[in-house]
């Protein structure tokens, strides 16, 4: 009968570490996934949010022109929004594809920042709100085309297109109104101010997107700032307008604390899935 092979200490110790590496690396892997997912629907839900926000101007707008203007800038968004939603869902494996976390997710569950949630006030306030979001975005998104994520710079990319139009057009509204008669001029500051201080949040960094960063998957927001407030700042001079100020930021959005707003904007945009889920057109 042939003896048995003779085993070594050495070769417990390199079969444990073999094991307990590859434990290792499925959890880091599955931690990483988890961090991508939650990535994705902040980016995801941002756009979805304004872009649902600029719905609510169709028959409204100051001119049919306008109008059209801002449903196109809605179904931009509203485009990215679906690419970053449906990237999420495929990468979180648990059968829910853009539609399915568009509208039936709750209100905690969204990760948009408190920005784009506030309620549209008059046109000025709109156009202000646009403009410091859509600049962050074109400073941001730039960034990500350079993503080692295959998928999220190829979306990054078409989006940036489409992002620099929507600064240009909202710049143009700011130096119209700005540097226009002294109600609109106030129309403008008060909206530039009253947006201000959910600026920061833009920002801000947490261990999810430190993750990421590290990976090069994301950037790190933080290192944005320059640009955007440089980009801010030549509007201003361009509108003759005061640069905005609030002394207080206002955060919590990325970790599913919102404002009442977005719990009445989503009521209306989930009300048809969620009345008729198994409807079809």
């Amino acid at each position: 009968m042939p003896s048995l092979p003779t085993i070594q200490p050495e070769d417990v110790a390199i079969a444990e570490g073999a094991a307990t590496k590859g434990q290792f690396d499925a959890l880091a892997d599955s931690r990483a996934e988890t961090a991508l997912v939650e990535y994705l629907l902040r980016l995801g839900d941002d756009s979805l949010i304004l872009g649902q926000r600029l719905t609510e101007w169709c028959g409204h707008a100051p001119s049919v022109e306008v109008d059209l203007s801002l449903a196109n800038l809605s179904l931009d968004l509203i485009g990215q929004a679906t690419l970053l939603l449906e990237l999420a869902g495929e990468i979180e494996g648990r059968g829910r594809d853009a539609d399915a976390l568009a509208f039936h997710r709750d209100v905690l569950a969204y990760r948009n920042c408190l920005m784009v949630e506030q309620p549209n006030g008059d046109f000025a306030q709109t156009i202000a709100r646009h403009f410091l979001f859509t600049t962050f975005q074109v400073a941001l998104y730039e960034q990500l085309a350079a993503s080692s994520n295959d998928r999220l710079a190829a979306i990054a990319a078409k989006a940036i297109k489409e992002l620099r139009y929507h600064v240009d057009l909202s710049a143009d509204w700011v130096v119209r109104l700005g540097d226009g008669t002294d109600e609109s001029r106030q129309r403008m500051i008060d909206g530039l101010d009253w947006h201000w201080r959910f600026v920061e949040e833009l920002f801000q960094m947490d261990d999810v997107e430190q993750t990421l960063a590290g990976e090069s998957i994301a950037v790190d927001r933080a290192a944005l700032r320059p640009a955007f407030d440089a980009a801010v700042e030549r509007t201003m001079a361009a509108a003759s307008l005061p640069s905005p100020t609030y002394p207080r930021a206002v955060l919590g959005g990325r970790k599913g604390h919102h404002s009442e707003h977005l719990g009445h904007l989503l009521a209306i945009m989930q009300y048809v899935p969620r009345t008729y889920p198994d409807a079809r057109w």
